[in-house]
């Protein structure tokens, strides 16, 4: 039996001019997840990332912590949905970041004002009243995610432990087919996926199983509050 462990990435830079990338505490969120791999000598057979350059950048913080060194395979479809279109498909304005800048600085709280716009906005791409208005549908998306996985495991052996650097979208939508959980209910779930959380999946032949989800008790460990990060 093998073993897949979906890891969402660091902290992201939110508010910055290229969301793209770690944040200074999501490359230490992501050590802290090599330095517990190999503290607790889970085995490491293979790397797998995403395409985005916060996947890349998990992946590198996570092997240093590790002190391994694999060269990662990319699998363009554990790439995280285009969240900028989900959100101007439902408020065009936003299209132009400066406008969206400028509005959420009105607010008290800047990090809940810009969630509360999100979750209505993928409300509405789940909904599949609107699915000729995105690049990529919410069942295209799905699509795209499980497909990712099944090439993970078609390129594996048969008892390998691999590690896969995506995101919190791809994590949701693998999980989803797992558990059966309904489209109304699924960001339930993504909302509460931690940076550098793992979620794990054990296969074997055709049987594809959840063994846990969204651990982060590597972070719990340090004590420290700021560690656990949602965005």
């Amino acid at each position: 039996m093998g073993a897949i462990y979906l890891v969402r990435h660091g902290q992201a830079s939110f508010g910055a001019e290229n969301y793209d990338q770690l944040s200074a505490l999501g490359m230490e969120q992501t050590r802290l997840l090599g330095q517990w791999q190999r503290d607790c000598e889970l085995p490491l057979s293979k790397v797998v990332i995403g395409p985005a350059r916060r996947h890349a950048q998990s992946a590198e913080h996570f092997q240093s912590g590790s002190q391994s060194r694999h060269a990662p395979l990319l699998i363009p479809g554990l790439n995280e949905f285009d969240h900028e279109q989900v959100l101007y498909r439902y408020r065009p304005e936003f299209r132009d970041k400066a406008a969206m800048a400028a509005y959420l600085a009105t607010t008290s709280n800047p990090r809940r004002a810009f969630q509360d716009l999100f979750a209505v906005a993928v409300e509405r791409w789940l909904s599949g009243e609107f699915d000729e208005e995105y690049a990529e549908s919410w069942p295209t998306f799905q699509q795209r995610c499980w497909k990712g996985l099944h090439q993970i495991i078609e390129q594996a052996g048969p008892s390998q432990d691999i590690w896969v650097f995506t995101s919190g979208g791809p994590i949701t939508a693998i999980a989803q087919q797992l558990l059966t959980i309904p489209d109304s209910h699924i960001f339930n779930l993504n909302w509460s996926l931690v940076n550098a959380g793992v979620t794990r999946l054990l296969y074997s032949g055709n049987r594809l199983s959840l063994s846990y989800l969204n651990n982060h008790a590597h972070l719990e460990h340090h004590r420290r509050a700021d560690l656990v990060t949602y965005r």
